[in-house]
């Protein structure tokens, strides 16, 4: 099992989750079998995602796709995210 964690900031919270929720089908397409949304305690507008996946490679293919892209910028992601993966220690 593989964890990605991606954070970034959002220009409108409550717009974000609305197309973060609709992405939810092709995400599952995708080869995400889990994942949780975070906001920071600090900065209401500060989002840390995590999604599971199977293998490093099928994380991978998620964030390269064009069509997560899309949907990132369409949903009014504002900064560069920040990318690491993970796995059980």
């Amino acid at each position: 099992m593989i964890r990605m964690f991606i954070r970034h900031d959002v220009a409108d919270y409550g717009a974000w989750r609305r197309a973060y929720d609709a992405f939810d089908p092709e995400r599952r397409q995708m080869g995400v079998v889990g994942e949780a949304v975070y906001l920071s305690t600090e900065k209401d507008r500060d989002v840390t995602v995590f999604h599971d996946f199977e293998t490093l490679e099928a994380a991978k293919a998620f964030i390269a796709s064009q069509r997560l892209r899309e949907v990132m910028g369409a949903a009014g992601v504002t900064s560069v995210p920040t990318i690491w993966f993970t796995r059980p220690a």
